[in-house]
């Protein structure tokens, strides 16, 4: 069984040919927003319709995180290791304090509820970046239904000052999001407007020292599905869920190959030792699978 699609050479040095895709758990609804905690040496992850956030870790195993989790979906750590969370159920962005309890990041802008925090990253400044997108609350399945009273942005929060601002406002629904290594460039999946036809690609914003985006041309279209989850790795390379499994597109935008899953992909993170494993939420599942590459994400 081939687990590879090889269509770039050069991809054919990413990939350990003996090194299977392994599915490490099984039996969710709908599985999201993997965070790697290698100091814990464990994966946590959402399970959106149940209403809780997972933990795997190779010595234990599979258990409950937190539960009730509020409908969260992505997640990441800030530079002091802290987990940031996406919540569709109130609607929030929050920090878990390593004491255990929950600052709230970002719940509103403009003096109106934000629609359904969906992913989220770091940048090196410690700054908080998240997309926003209705998925949360057009249907009770993945939070509750609700009015939309904001457009379906990409803000930034400064931690510091708590300040929220509007970085892109003209896409259709943001969704996964990553910026490349040296941070000069953002890398933004639009999966557009639930009941629509909207186009569904990778944009790429060029980043200036203050953080102020600009350009935003479409970078790649995943074919089959959509582009939901990405992540890079240190040579900036894109590992972007698809409909067939993981796409890995090179930094000029071209698709290099293929980790074939057998569940719609939903998300990816980098982790395990030196951040050369691969792990996929995909559906019903969580899966890994060890690469000759190296994540790029922090911390």
């Amino acid at each position: 069984m081939s687990f590879y699609e090889v269509i770039d050479p050069k991809f054919g040095e990413y990939v350990l040919f003996n090194a299977p895709v392994k599915q490490l758990a099984t039996g969710f609804d709908w599985v999201e927003g993997p965070v790697w905690f290698g100091d814990a040496n464990c994966l946590l992850f959402s399970d959106i319709p149940n209403n809780r956030i997972m933990r795997w870790s190779p010595d234990t195993g599979v258990s409950t995180y937190r539960a009730p989790s509020n409908y969260s979906n992505g997640h990441t750590r800030d530079l002091q290791g802290r987990l940031i969370s996406c919540e569709h159920g109130l609607r929030r962005v929050t920090r878990t304090e390593h004491d255990g309890t929950i600052t709230v990041i970002a719940d509103q802008y403009d003096g109106k509820p934000l629609n359904s925090p969906n992913d989220v990253v770091v940048k090196s400044d410690g700054t908080i970046w998240f997309t926003d997108p209705h998925y949360g609350i057009m249907t009770n399945y993945e939070g509750y239904k609700a009015k939309q009273e904001l457009p379906c942005n990409l803000y930034r929060v400064t931690p510091d000052t708590q300040d929220i601002d509007v970085m892109i406002g003209d896409g259709n629904c943001p969704n996964g999001l990553a910026f490349s290594p040296d941070e000069t460039a953002l890398f933004l999946a639009d999966t557009g407007r639930m009941f629509s036809d909207d186009p569904q690609h990778i944009r790429r914003f060029d980043v200036a020292a203050d953080g102020a985006l600009s350009g935003g041309d479409v970078f790649h279209e995943i074919n089959p599905g959509a582009s939901d989850g990405i992540r890079l790795d240190t040579d900036g390379n894109i590992w972007s869920s698809a409909a067939d499994g993981v796409h890995c597109i090179s930094p000029k935008g071209a698709l290099m190959g293929k980790i074939l899953v057998p569940e719609l992909v939903s998300n990816v993170c980098f982790g395990g030792r030196g951040k050369q494993q691969l792990f996929i939420t995909a559906t019903t599942s969580v899966y890994a699978i060890k690469l000759n590459r190296q994540g790029a994400q922090r911390p």
